[in-house]
């Protein structure tokens, strides 16, 4: 198995990608840590992973706290002597608002989230994963990164940013055999986005199946990933598979950006 002995710190493990992730981990060989705000989705993770042979552990907290954050990645430590991949998923999009009626406690919520918290939990995670040998850290960034969404400009300046982070914790890193990726996921095929076709299919007086079409050809490959795809390449970047990988952004999107 691609990561067999290996010890995983998911942080937002919710429905869809987190939990995706963490089961992919476990069913790729590792025993896991998984970081959470509510038992809502984290619980059934642990019983899933628990069914699959692999260990798995909640830790409740959030990743815009540094104290939580160091605590998570200390229970990793102490429960399996080793901490060797990091995924962290938690984001937060925030309300949508032009920038000029933009309210500055959201956009500092939406940077806290989705650049702070990576950067606390690889502070907390780089020492325990250099006193092992090394380690892989994995970032979900979005399409957004990139793309402009009218509405959203502090998700999307959020995002570009840790692009860069990305950058900079792979140069610095590396001289403990570290690795920073991200991935970047477009639209994710699940329960809220087949409800967002069914209301458009009502609107426009059409089909579920004609909606996903139209979205889906705007890809190479004319399909829209589910979240065990996007899973998937979460998996090969903490493998040895991606062991000369670092700094990179990867589309994972059925084809639809290219970079």
């Amino acid at each position: 198995m691609l990561v067999s002995g290996k010890v995983a710190l998911v942080a937002g493990v919710g429905p869809g990608l987190g939990a995706e992730t963490a089961i992919a981990l476990a069913q790729s060989g590792a025993d896991l840590v998984l970081m959470a705000r509510s038992p809502r989705t984290v619980e059934a993770v642990r019983s899933r992973v628990e069914e699959l042979g692999r260990r798995a552990e909640i830790f409740y907290g959030s990743v815009v706290n540094e104290a939580d954050c160091s605590m998570a990645v200390a229970l990793a430590h102490t429960l399996y002597g080793r901490l060797d991949i990091l995924v962290v998923n938690a984001f937060a999009q925030g309300e949508p608002s032009t920038i000029l009626n933009a309210d500055p406690d959201s956009w500092r919520s939406v940077f806290d989230v989705n650049l702070t918290g990576p950067l606390f939990l690889a502070k907390a995670a780089v020492p325990v994963m250099a006193a092992c040998g090394g380690g892989s850290i994995v970032l979900v960034n979005s399409d957004q990164a990139w793309r402009v969404v009218p509405g959203f400009a502090a998700y999307s300046a959020s995002k570009s940013a840790l692009i860069s982070l990305t950058r900079h914790m792979a140069q610095e890193f590396g001289q403990n055999q570290i690795r920073v990726n991200s991935v970047h996921p477009g639209m994710i095929m699940g329960d809220a986005l087949k409800g967002y076709f069914a209301h458009l299919a009502g609107v426009e007086g059409l089909a579920p199946e004609d909606i996903y079409a139209r979205f889906a050809s705007k890809a190479a490959l004319g399909h829209i990933p589910d979240a065990g795809e996007m899973a998937g390449a979460i998996v090969f970047f903490a493998s040895p598979l991606s062991r000369a990988i670092s700094g990179q952004s990867l589309c994972v999107d059925g084809g639809h950006h290219f970079h």
